[in-house]
């Protein structure tokens, strides 16, 4: 491959996610159930190993969890949540989705395996925007889960000493 090519699809596709970013933050997505939807596959992958193993219990930690960081988002300043929001606005989408994730079914279809590989490929990402992504939904994630006494007992933590 040329460099000129090269530079011509770099070019390309920016275009096209830009594009199709613009799109949707102009149809009004709801920023609420992007992030909804999101987490709904992020928060298992980040937590494997930690939640409940199936069924009903893990399903409430999971929600416990979204709601947390979603009340944790509520409290950062506004210049960072409209970061976030642009995040979770563009992972909803589907280029967004399939182009920088790599994850090819829709959120609510995507395995904890997949979600984690797009995670860590975020986390090792030789560009520092891809990094920072990563850190924000790792460290509001984990600082939720961990923040929630109900997660106490699975790493051994009895709780703050009483005065």
């Amino acid at each position: 491959m040329r460099r000129r090519t090269l530079l011509k699809a770099g070019l390309a596709g920016g275009a096209l996610l830009a594009a199709a970013g613009g799109v949707a933050i102009v149809a009004g997505r709801d920023a609420r159930g992007d992030r909804e939807a999101v987490l709904a596959a992020v928060v298992p992958a980040l937590l494997d190993g930690a939640l409940p193993a199936a069924g009903a219990e893990r399903d409430a930690a999971v929600r416990r969890c979204i709601d947390g960081v979603i009340a944790a988002i509520a409290g950062l300043a506004p210049a960072s949540q409209t970061e976030l929001a642009q995040l979770f606005t563009l992972l909803a989408t589907t280029p967004g989705r399939r182009l920088l994730a790599g994850v090819p079914h829709d959120w609510k279809d995507a395995d904890v395996a997949t979600v984690g590989a797009f995670l860590q490929s975020w986390r090792r990402h030789r560009f520092a925007l891809f990094r920072g992504a990563y850190a924000a939904l790792h460290d509001l994630v984990i600082g939720t889960w961990y923040a929630d006494d109900a997660a106490w007992p699975g790493i051994g933590y009895a709780g703050p000493l009483p005065l």
